[in-house]
């Protein structure tokens, strides 16, 4: 397994901590819960369209094709909306530790069962004793840490 990807994967989760810490101040500033989501939305955009912009060799891809895209596959940016609000609204109310055990017990039910079934285009992974193990593990040590 590359090194590499497994850092980067790391950092997803250093940066998502933060990120709650920090859409949570922005709310904060702007005494709005929904605006302070959709200037980190915004934020987000203009620094992906640099990204595209210096980085993108392909052509931009027709209306028609972005029209024949399947409904469900446009889910990604409402599960994102969802996510960065619904943190801003519950950080301060759980703690960001809490807040993240139980973020990281979600994705990983969610995790072995799309791994299980194939869900969203994956290749299938069946679940087994280990990784039931695992999660079971994982959720002690989240439990553990909830407790106060």
């Amino acid at each position: 397994m590359n090194y590499f990807f497994l850092l980067l994967a790391f950092l997803i989760g250093v940066t998502n901590t933060f990120q709650s810490g920090v859409n949570s101040q922005l709310r904060l500033a702007t005494q709005n819960p929904i605006l302070s989501s959709i200037l980190s939305f915004v934020t987000g955009l203009c620094v992906l369209l640099v990204c595209y912009l210096l980085f993108n060799k392909d052509a931009i891809p027709s209306f028609e094709t972005f029209r024949s895209i399947s409904w469900w596959k446009w889910l990604g940016g409402v599960f994102g909306a969802f996510y960065v609000l619904t943190v801003i609204l519950i950080v301060k109310e759980i703690g960001p530790a809490n807040l993240l055990c139980l973020i990281i017990a979600g994705q990983l039910v969610a995790g072995v069962l799309i791994d299980h079934f194939g869900w969203v285009g994956f290749a299938v992974h069946p679940m087994n004793i280990w990784r039931i193990f695992g999660i079971g593990l994982i959720i002690v040590g989240g439990v553990l840490v909830l407790k106060n």
